[in-house]
C-alpha cells in the first residue's frame, strides 16, 4: 500500500496533491527536463510555480524544469530554499525564491520578452496592481475555498469579486490584457488563479462564469488562451485531486492553508 500523505488524515480514499503534471504541463516540463544552470524547482499544483513558469515560457528562455514533493522537501530544494517552499530558482551557483522576486529577477536578465513596460509610471502602476492582487485577491481565494459555512462562502465570494472589480477598473479598458494588446507583469500574476477559479473554485464553490460580453470575460479568455498559460497548465482533474484538501480545509495541507487559518499573511 503507498506511504498515505499527511493531508489524507489516514484516509486512502481521500484525495490529495499530485506530484506530476499532466496534459500540456507534463509536455512542456519534458521538453525541459534535460540539464541546465536555469533550473525551476515547483510543483505542478502550485499556482506560485505556475507564475514563474508562464514567465520563462513567455518569455522564451531556456531552463530545466524540476518536480520536487515540497512536502517531503528534498535536498536539492532546501539548498536553494531552506524553508522548503516553492518555486525557487537556481541559475549556476546561485538560488532564489519567492513568486514575485522571481519574476523580477527574470525580467532583470534582460533576455526574451518583457513583461514590464519601459515607462517608468506604467512600471509603478503595474507594480502597484501585482501587489493588490498578493494582498487582496490571492488570500481571498484561499479564504473563499477553505469557507466551510454557506454564510462566510457567500461573505468571501463577494468580497472577492469587490477586489477583482478594482483590478478590472485599473486595467485597459479596450484590454484584453492589463495594459493592452500584450501580456505583461499583471497578466502573468494574477493568471494562475484565473485558471483555478474555473478549474477548482466553480465545481467546489460555485464560482460563476465571467458575465457575457464583460471587460472581464474579454481578460479571463485571452489569459486562458494564451499559449504560455495553456503549455503549463495541467488537466482538469489535477486541479480537482489536489485542491479538494483546501474545500475541505483538512489538517497539514499547506503553509498558506496554515497562515489563512490562523489569520496571517501568506507564508
Amino acid at each position: 500500500m503507498p506511504e498515505l500523505d499527511s493531508n489524507q488524515n489516514g484516509d486512502a480514499n481521500k484525495k490529495t496533491y499530485n506530484k506530476k503534471a499532466t496534459g500540456a504541463a507534463l509536455r512542456t516540463a519534458d521538453a525541459h527536463s534535460d540539464d541546465h544552470e536555469l533550473k525551476l524547482f515547483g510543483s505542478c499544483f502550485c499556482p506560485f510555480v505556475h507564475r514563474v513558469w508562464i514567465s520563462l515560457e513567455l518569455k522564451r528562455l531556456d531552463y530545466q524544469y524540476i518536480e520536487v514533493d515540497v512536502y517531503r522537501k528534498p535536498k536539492l530544494l532546501l539548498d536553494v530554499n531552506p524553508r522548503g517552499l516553492v518555486p525557487a530558482l537556481r541559475h549556476g551557483d546561485w538560488g532564489c525564491y519567492e513568486s514575485t522576486v522571481l519574476m523580477e529577477y527574470l525580467e532583470d536578465l534582460g533576455e526574451g520578452e518583457a513583461l514590464l513596460p519601459t515607462d517608468p509610471k506604467l512600471r509603478a502602476h503595474s507594480r502597484l496592481w501585482a501587489d493588490h492582487i498578493n494582498r487582496h485577491i490571492v488570500p481571498q481565494f484561499y479564504r473563499y475555498l477553505q469557507a466551510q459555512d454557506s454564510k462566510d462562502q457567500i461573505e468571501h465570494a463577494d468580497e472577492m469579486k469587490g477586489q477583482l472589480g478594482k483590478l478590472i477598473d485599473a486595467a485597459s479598458k479596450d484590454g484584453p490584457f492589463f495594459l493592452g494588446e500584450r501580456m505583461t507583469f499583471v497578466d502573468v500574476q494574477i493568471a494562475p488563479w484565473v485558471v483555478r477559479m474555473k478549474k477548482v473554485l466553480k465545481p467546489y464553490r460555485g464560482w460563476p462564469d465571467p458575465e457575457p460580453g464583460s471587460r472581464w470575460v474579454k481578460w479571463v479568455n485571452a489569459i486562458e488562451a494564451h499559449a504560455a498559460v495553456e503549455a503549463t497548465t495541467s488537466d482538469e482533474q489535477l486541479y480537482l485531486d489536489s485542491y479538494e484538501r483546501y474545500a475541505e480545509n483538512r489538517p497539514n495541507t499547506s503553509e498558506v492553508q496554515k497562515a489563512i487559518n490562523s489569520g496571517r499573511g501568506l507564508p
